[in-house]
């Protein structure tokens, strides 16, 4: 007889607790990586899960971890390894939100963030750690009194993307320094060469949970594309948005002065724009974020940093305005969109320049893309105004970095103000921003 499928986290041997806290979550059922990857974790077996984001792998690995804390609780238990910043505050907000009713205490170790504060959270030992390898280091290396000689726990998360971002020393160094007596998890969206390397050293005859090898786009996305020349991108750009009025977007670029020039240029057009990319600081970062989360703000402009596991519950539109060079990275991108059963729709730009990297995404995804249908004319329409944007935004970068080299001023999102009123007061018609 074929064994029934569990359909609880009870069912997969997660204690009542931690089940309570599921629940006030709004997990109901759990996730295709959890069915696999919770009852072998909690047999204490190492864990490689392959699964792409928003599968639901953060509580893969953190109801396991929790649940071993119950039953031996101490202090500095489990340290959880992250690519990114942003997406170490994610994973703290579900440890903490999963820990809360068992008084978990979690600290987020990241770089943009003073390290003096950091180093008094870690005095005070917390149970579960979550860092960016970079700046672990430091404190490994700099804090008085801190050692991880008695982990139990490793966790290394979206490690294709931690060995992509070259932090390979710093796995190296903190995995000397760490127990071998330990059980690790590594999850990855894809098993690169580097990956498997890492599994050979880290990991104890690990159990393989893979959700899925094939790489997917979801099948409620929409996907599309545009042809454009070139030059005419922002007007496109512009068109799309208008089009699409009353969505929320998710923009990327390639670079973070392309994020920060089309974030001004929007907003000279009235566009409620905010930017995230590498080269603001953390707490404009996460200020960005969440006026976008709470939806104060429509467009979010966005370089790859933002591409990978970020759980925005709302994004209606991706649109890839310079298409991504690593085709992965368009799985990752159009993925903001269309979580959890909500369906959405993405729509890239390519230009005469782009058509290679276009048809290899298309040989990655198995799907041929429709193209967004679009009236020219209108477009065209719309050039004049968009070249004036175009000039008000190169002033106020240059602005920006003047005053940048001036004095370090901590306000992105208003910087425009000035400019604005300028172009307010010509003939142009303001929508309400």
């Amino acid at each position: 007889p074929v064994a029934e499928e569990p359909r609880s986290f009870k069912d997969l041997g997660v204690t009542d607790v931690l089940c309570e806290a599921c629940d006030q979550l709004g997990w109901k059922v759990p996730t295709k990586i959890q069915i696999e990857a919770i009852p072998v974790a909690l047999q204490g077996r190492d864990v490689i899960g392959l699964a792409e984001t928003g599968s639901g792998k953060t509580g893969a690995f953190a109801l396991p971890i929790l649940q071993a804390l119950l039953e031996t609780p101490q202090r500095l238990f489990a340290l959880v390894l992250t690519p990114t910043r942003e997406l170490a505050f994610q994973i703290s907000e579900q440890f903490e939100a999963l820990g809360s009713s068992i008084g978990v205490q979690s600290t987020v170790i990241v770089g943009g963030i003073d390290t003096m504060s950091q180093s008094l959270a870690l005095a005070k030992k917390p149970h579960v750690i979550i860092a960016t390898p970079g700046r672990l280091v430091d404190h490994l290396e700099n804090t008085k009194g801190f050692n991880l000689r008695a982990l139990k726990f490793l966790v290394m998360d979206e490690a294709d993307r931690i060995l992509n971002m070259d932090f390979e020393t710093e796995v190296d160094k903190i995995l000397k320094v760490i127990p071998r007596d330990r059980k690790t998890f590594l999850f990855s969206a894809t098993m690169t060469k580097k990956v498997q390397k890492l599994q050979r050293a880290a990991l104890k005859n690990p159990v393989k949970c893979a959700v899925s090898s094939k790489y997917q786009t979801v099948e409620k996305l929409q996907q599309y594309y545009i042809f454009i020349p070139s030059k005419f991108k922002d007007s496109y750009l512009v068109y799309i948005l208008n089009e699409l009025a009353g969505n929320s977007f998710m923009i990327f670029c390639s670079t973070c002065n392309n994020t920060q020039r089309t974030a001004l240029l929007l907003r000279n057009l009235g566009f409620t724009a905010i930017p995230l990319h590498g080269q603001m600081s953390q707490n404009k970062r996460l200020g960005s974020l969440n006026k976008f989360k709470a939806k104060a703000r429509s467009i979010l402009l966005a370089t790859d940093v933002a591409s990978r596991g970020l759980d925005i519950p709302h994004v209606d539109v991706v649109i890839n305005f310079d298409i991504p060079t690593h085709s992965k990275d368009y799985i990752h991108r159009v993925g903001r969109t269309a979580r959890a059963g909500r369906s959405g729709k993405s729509i890239t730009f390519v230009t005469q320049y782009d058509v290679e990297l276009f048809q290899r995404i298309e040989h990655l995804i198995g799907k041929k893309l429709p193209a967004f249908p679009m009236q020219e004319e209108e477009v065209m329409m719309l050039t004049e105004r968009v070249a004036e944007a175009q000039r008000f935004a190169r002033m106020e970068l240059r602005e920006q970095g003047e005053k940048k080299r001036s004095r370090n001023d901590d306000d992105d999102t208003e910087e425009a103000i000035g400019v604005r009123n300028k172009v307010a007061g010509g003939k142009k018609k303001k929508r309400k921003a």
